[in-house]
């Protein structure tokens, strides 16, 4: 009664009813922005085409980052921390995104503050659990097309023409799997990131360590916005499967939480043994966070222990692999009660 009786004060009706306002007001602002966006659009365009239009205009957009280290960031690799470097935390961003300025396009200019995780500094840990793999596959593929159905099937070029720059997975789960690739991605190799992003998650000394790291991608902007980046080159796997790159050409392939989106993922790990060296080794990692829409059938049907077992029949479908192992590399310890889980598979090509 106390509670109800607070509510019904005019103080605090006030602060509602200013709220409210605040609320609607916002809104509008937000609508009228995309309305004036729009606006140069023909009345007969459709989101549809829009978003086209963004993707074959995105080889002609640029991004230009400032990046701002905030001093405080480095005071957290506290001395009684074993994962801790002189890496900070993290590193927030500027990133300013013109986009559109093609010949025919409407030179647009966007201003976006981003934070990169950078997998040092955290306070948790980060055991390496081995995870065995038991599931007898049969000899050939049991999948039906139906699995491979998604409750978007529309085209994957619309959905991901708006480059999101954010994380997909929490920041114990990408501290995990920059720990991980560290110590298990030797110096001087060369390195293929597929289905990647505005982030790679590799550690920060990567670029300067590593011979070459290339990427494929569904948004070219993300990709430009990758800065640990040699080369890329937009790719939609669901469309075409084959990478473009010759045979033998990486040490190691990596893909991260994005083998559930690929509905011809046997096809396109084909491709990546083509590409892999002889001895080299693709590294797949997957968490329990997906975009469901988009994720195929079963795997919404499944569980982690099982996401395991489906990606190591692909490989063992795709051929050219030696046996594949299995890691809960989830981040432990730490002030988080909740952490996303994360898993690594890595298959190695035969010799």
């Amino acid at each position: 009664k106390a509670r109800n009786s607070q509510i019904k004060t005019p103080h605090t009706f006030k602060v509602i009813m200013k709220t409210l306002i605040f609320t609607i007001a916002l809104n509008l602002l937000l609508s009228s922005e995309a309305l004036s966006m729009s606006s140069t659009m023909s009345m007969n365009s459709s989101r549809a085409d829009f978003l086209k239009t963004a993707t074959l205009t995105a080889a002609a957009s640029t991004f230009v980052t400032a990046v701002a280290v905030d001093p405080s960031n480095a005071a957290l690799a506290l001395s009684n921390n074993p994962n801790s470097n002189s890496n900070p935390r993290f590193i927030d961003s500027q990133v300013q995104m013109k986009y559109a300025n093609g010949p025919e396009g409407n030179p647009r200019t966007r201003g976006l503050l981003v934070r990169r995780f950078t997998g040092d500094s955290t306070p948790w840990n980060f055991p390496v659990r081995p995870v065995s793999l038991v599931k007898t596959w049969p000899e050939q593929p049991p999948f039906t097309p139906e699995n491979f159905l998604r409750a978007d099937q529309q085209d994957d070029g619309s959905f991901y023409a708006i480059p999101r720059l954010v994380y997909h997975i929490d920041e114990p789960a990408v501290a995990s799997l920059t720990q991980y690739y560290r110590q298990n991605i030797p110096k001087g190799s060369s390195i293929l990131d597929i289905c990647s992003s505005w982030v790679s998650h590799y550690p920060l000394e990567f670029p300067d360590t590593m011979k070459r790291i290339s990427a494929t991608g569904m948004n070219a902007l993300e990709l430009k916005a990758n800065d640990q980046l040699s080369d890329f080159e937009p790719k939609n796997l669901n469309i075409e499967t084959k990478l473009p790159y010759p045979d033998e050409s990486f040490d190691v392939v990596t893909c991260v939480v994005s083998i559930d989106y690929l509905i011809h993922p046997i096809e396109a790990l084909k491709e990546v043994n083509r590409v892999l060296k002889p001895g080299g080794k693709a590294i797949l990692s997957q968490s329990n966070r997906c975009f469901q829409s988009k994720a195929i059938a079963m795997w919404l049907q499944m569980n982690d222990r099982q996401h395991l077992e489906l990606i190591n029949g692909y490989f063992q479908y795709a051929g050219g692999f030696l046996p594949r192992k299995a890691y809960d590399i989830t981040a432990a310890d730490g002030p988080n009660e909740y952490r996303d889980p994360m898993f690594i598979i890595e298959a190695v090509k035969e010799s």
